[in-house]
């Protein structure tokens, strides 16, 4: 993978408290392996506390706020999950204004888990084809997605997978659609 992302910038975008750590290092560290600049976006300062599920895991530096960035700094937006990640999330007005200025902008997306709740609060799933946490079916089939229970789904630009299972698929399908993307 090594170089396909060379010269571009990866937002990672995570709640201060929440993050399914897997969900988070296995696909930092695959933009990292294909060349590119992954940095973590919050809505707050300092660091965010991910999750082994319930249990606390590491803390990692946070590297701007999601008010302080615009979407034309990145060529690619990763939503990991977590239960309390994006329900998070979805109650922050800034974080929400994030994903729908990296949708206005055409900007690829990869979310797993639960992240897809993020994208439903901005409105943004309606006629879409896209995979998550099976508990999240209910939730997409209401917002207008069509929920498949594949390991990857890819619906133009947006690249969802259900569990941390599906990590190795759902990186290298997120990699490839962030290459393309110009």
């Amino acid at each position: 993978m090594t170089g396909e992302l060379s010269q571009r910038t990866i937002a990672f975008l995570s709640a201060p408290e929440g993050t399914e750590q897997i969900e988070l290092t296995q696909p930092w560290d695959a933009v990292v392996e294909a060349g590119g600049t992954p940095k973590l976006i919050s809505t707050k300062t300092g660091e965010i506390q991910a999750f082994h599920h319930l249990d606390r895991a590491d803390r990692f530096p946070i590297d701007a706020m999601a008010g302080d960035v615009s979407a034309e700094d990145f060529q690619g937006l990763v939503l990991p999950g977590g239960v309390a990640n994006p329900d998070f999330l979805r109650t922050d007005p800034l974080a929400v204004r994030f994903v729908l200025d990296i949708v206005a902008a055409g900007i690829p997306i990869a979310a797993i888990c639960h992240a897809p709740w993020l994208l439903i609060e901005a409105g943004v799933v309606n006629g879409r084809t896209l995979t998550s946490y099976p508990s999240l079916k209910t939730d997409l089939r209401n917002a207008g997605a069509h929920w498949v229970d594949d390991e990857v789904v890819i619906d133009d630009g947006l690249v969802t997978s259900r569990k941390p299972g599906d990590l190795p698929a759902f990186c290298a399908a997120f990699i490839k659609e962030f290459q393309q993307y110009d």
